[in-house]
C-alpha cells in the first residue's frame, strides 16, 4: 500500500503550514534525502526532505495552499518494490496469524498495529534516522518491531527497544489558546489584514507565557562608558579584518557570563523537573517583517566577542531572509531582547517559554549619576530581567542582575 507523506512539524511551535511549493511531480522517483516541497512555518520557509524511497502517486494538497495542520496528508508514494516483482511461492502461502500490538507504554495515545520487522531474508524497511539509532547501539533491525506504514520501523521503534525515553516524555502544561474575539470597527474606516503564521503564533505563544509562567521582574541601572570605551579599542584592533562589534554583541557575551556565573538561573522549569544547563545557549531578539525571531548563539560564554559579532550578523542576515535552519533558533536556555536604537529607556519582555529568563536592555544615555560621592554625567542603560518564579527565587535573580551589572561595568572581566 502507498506510503503516506504528511504535514511535517518544522518547529516546536508550529501547528500549520503554507505548502509553497511542490519540487516534486507526480510520477517522479525520490530517494532519502531528496527535497520535496518548500513549507513555510510560523518562523521561516523550509526544505522538507524525502525519509521514504520510491514513486510519488500523488499530490494531494497543491502548491499555495495556506493552513495544512501538522499531520496532514500531503502526497502519496509507492515504495520502492511495490507493483515490481511478484511475491517469490514459498511466500504466497495463507497470510500468517495478524500481529500483536507494538508496546506503547510511554507514549501518550495508544500507537497504530505494529507489524513484525521482516525476517532475516527478507528487505528490511526501516527509515534513515531508524538505521542510523540501530547502528549506533549495536541493534538488530531484524529484532525491532516497526510501527510504520507497512511495517516501517521508525525512530520510536529502535529507542523503544534501546530503553530510550523519547524527547516529549516531559509533561508541558496545557496549551491555552487566544479567546476568538469578534471584530469591533465602530463603524471607523479600516482593513482587516489576514494574520501570518508567524503572528498568529506570536500571539499564542505570548498569551500563553503570560497565563503560564509567573513573571518577576528586577531592574537595575548600568553605567556604559567602560564598556563604550572598551568597544572603541577592539573595534579599532579588529579593523583590518573587518570586524565592528555592536553594544549588543558584548552584551550577548556579558549575560551568558553571568549564567555561568549564577548557574540557578541558566535553567528551565519541567513539570516535576528543573533542567540545569551546562552552557549558556543565548537567543537574540531579532525583528523581521513578519514579526519576531530569535537566532541562537550557542555557548556564548566561551566565544569571543569577535566571534560572536560574525555570528550574530550571519544568523540576523540570515533570519530576515527567512533561511534560518530550525537548530539555529530552537532552544536556547536564556534570552536577550534590546531596544536601545529606539530610544526606549526601559521596559519589560515576555518570557520566551520554555526558557526561564530573558533580558531586556534600553537606551544607553546620559544621565546624572553619583560616581565616589560625587555628582557627575554618566551613560547609563536600564536592564531588566525578568524570570520564571516557578524556577528561579527572586534572590538568584538578584545575583544574576548584580553579575551583568558588573560584567558591563568592567567589561575586561568578560573577556578573561
Amino acid at each position: 500500500m502507498p506510503v503516506e507523506i504528511k504535514m511535517p512539524a518544522l518547529s516546536p511551535t508550529m501547528e500549520e503550514g503554507t505548502l509553497a511549493k511542490w519540487l516534486v511531480k507526480e510520477g517522479d522517483e525520490v530517494r532519502s534525502g531528496d527535497i520535496l516541497a518548500e513549507i513555510e512555518t510560523d518562523k521561516a520557509t523550509m526544505e522538507f526532505e524525502a525519509v521514504d524511497e520510491g514513486t510519488i502517486t500523488s499530490l494531494v494538497i497543491p502548491a499555495g495552499t495556506e493552513g495544512v495542520k501538522v499531520g496532514a496528508v500531503i502526497a502519496t508514494l509507492a515504495g520502492e518494490d511495490e507493483g515490481t516483482a511478484a511475491p517469490p511461492a514459498a511466500k504466497a502461502e495463507a497470510p500468517a496469524p495478524p500481529p500483536a500490538p507494538a508496546p506503547a507504554a510511554s507514549e501518550p495515545a495508544p500507537a497504530a498495529p505494529a507489524v513484525p520487522a521482516p525476517s532475516s531474508g527478507e528487505r528490511i524497511i526501516a527509515s534513515p534516522l531508524a538505521k542510523r539509532i540501530a547502528a549506533g547501539r549495536g541493534i538488530d533491525l531484524t529484532a525491532v518491531t516497526g510501527s510504520g506504514p507497512n511495517g516501517r520501523i521508525v525512530k520510536a521503534d529502535v529507542e523503544a527497544l534501546a530503553g530510550i525515553a523519547p524527547a516529549a516524555a516531559i509533561t508541558a502544561a496545557p496549551s491555552i489558546a487566544p479567546p476568538a474575539m469578534q471584530p469591533q470597527d465602530f463603524g471607523i474606516p479600516h482593513v482587516a489584514e489576514k494574520l501570518s503564521s508567524m503572528r498568529r503564533t506570536i500571539a499564542r505563544r505570548l498569551t500563553e507565557s503570560k497565563q503560564q509562567v509567573p513573571h518577576i521582574y528586577l531592574t537595575v541601572d548600568v553605567r556604559l562608558d567602560a564598556l563604550l570605551a572598551l568597544r572603541g579599542e577592539i573595534n579599532a584592533a579588529l579593523e583590518p579584518q573587518g570586524i565592528k562589534l555592536s553594544i549588543n554583541d558584548l552584551l550577548i557575551k556579558a549575560l551568558a557570563k553571568s549564567l555561568e556565573a549564577v548557574p540557578e538561573c541558566n535553567v528551565q522549569f519541567a513539570g516535576d523537573q528543573l533542567l540545569k544547563f551546562a552552557r549558556a545557549d543565548i537567543a537574540v531578539a531579532v525583528s523581521i517583517p513578519n514579526g519576531l525571531i530569535t537566532p541562537i548563539v550557542t555557548d556564548a560564554g566561551s566565544k569571543s566577542v569577535s566571534a560572536i559579532s560574525r555570528e550574530m550578523a550571519d544568523l540576523a542576515a540570515r533570519a530576515r531572509e527567512g533561511k534560518l535552519a530550525p537548530h539555529e533558533y530552537q532552544g536556547g536556555t536564556a534570552s536577550l531582547s534590546n531596544m536601545g536604537m529606539y530610544a526606549i529607556k526601559q521596559f519589560d519582555a515576555v518570557i520566551n517559554p520554555p526558557q526561564a529568563m530573558i533580558m531586556a536592555v534600553g537606551a544607553g544615555e546620559k544621565r546624572p549619576f553619583v560616581i565616589d560621592d560625587a555628582l557627575a554625567v554618566a551613560t547609563v542603560m536600564s536592564a531588566t530581567g525578568s524570570f520564571d518564579h516557578r524556577a528561579i527565587d527572586g534572590v538568584d535573580g538578584a545575583r544574576l542582575m548584580q553579575a551583568f551589572r558588573q560584567l558591563v561595568e568592567n567589561p575586561l572581566g568578560m573577556l578573561a
